[in-house]
């Protein structure tokens, strides 16, 4: 696994791009500090790929643990790095808003490590199972299965709607799994275990125990804590308002002003986006290896 050298670096331009379209001082503290981050590991990484990629033969059976922290902040080239930002973007300002900075940054830490600790023990189990040991040897870098997971909360917090999978209308409760199927047949060199892993972790917080055991964990910070009046939110079709939040459940009201994104987005919604970042990125493959 290397990553790709290039002269100009297309998708981390784009993802620039659309960072200063959508305004610095619009895109909430937590997540702005996870797409930096992720830009800095990329221009700076640690280590190389295959010193930071995680699988269960270099984590697990070599104890070499640091790549629970190292693999979600590297990225194979600029493409996986752009959709998955991109992706982080629209995420972080809808989840970030709703649940509160801290708890926010609370939930990533959290999903980041539980995602490859999940992502080792399906590997390790498909291993045994099939009796193929190289499913011990299969190397997962890059934040998708996080991104996997807060997609998870999303859908939970925004139920309803449909949303557009490879140009088919996909009830919202469903999207996950429709495009952890999509993603892998357009792309068949990308992680299933891994994505999968990051679902599995979304649905442990809403619907299972993980989110109980964070907040009997934490003990000092309920989630909304940094937004004690009014909330600024955005969904996906083009508007963003606000609406009072009151800890205790006491009624409020909200107001949508429209404001136009196709500036920017093309007109496109976060999963065509994504769609479209992907085909490019097979292009790019496809021209890098003539």
């Amino acid at each position: 696994m290397q990553r790709r050298s290039r002269g100009i670096n297309i998708g981390l331009l784009l993802l620039l791009s659309q960072i200063f379209h959508v305004g610095i001082s619009n895109i909430p503290p937590v997540t702005l500090a996870t797409l930096a981050l992720n830009i800095w590991f990329f221009l700076n990484p640690l280590k190389p790929l295959l010193s930071s990629c995680l699988s269960v033969e270099k984590c697990y059976q070599q104890k070499d643990w640091q790549r629970l922290l190292l693999s979600p902040l590297h990225h194979v080239d600029d493409w996986h790095l752009y959709f998955n930002m991109a992706s982080m973007l629209w995420k972080g300002i809808h989840l970030e808003g709703r649940l509160g900075s801290r708890w926010f940054a609370y939930v990533i830490t959290t999903f980041s490590l539980l995602t490859g600790v999940v992502y080792l023990f399906l590997e390790f189990a498909l291993a045994e199972l099939m009796d193929e040991p190289d499913f011990r040897r299969n190397c997962a870098v890059g934040f998708s299965g996080v991104l996997f997971a807060l997609k998870v909360l999303n859908n939970h917090y925004c139920p309803g709607g449909f949303v557009n999978v490879l140009g088919f209308p996909v009830p919202n409760k469903f999207a996950c799994w429709a495009e952890l199927l999509a993603i892998h047949f357009i792309s068949p060199g990308t992680s299933f275990a891994g994505h999968l892993a990051g679902i599995l972790v979304g649905l442990m917080y809403v619907c299972g125990p993980l989110r109980k055991i964070m907040e009997t964990c934490s003990g000092i910070f309920p989630s909304n804590v940094d937004y004690p009046g009014q909330q600024y939110y955005f969904n996906n079709l083009g508007y963003f308002g606000y609406q009072d939040y009151y800890p205790r459940g006491r009624p409020g009201y909200y107001e949508e002003v429209p404001r136009n994104y196709d500036a920017y987005t093309a007109g496109l919604s976060e999963e065509e986006q994504l769609e479209r970042a992907l085909r490019a990125s097979l292009r790019d493959q496809g021209c890098s290896a003539l």
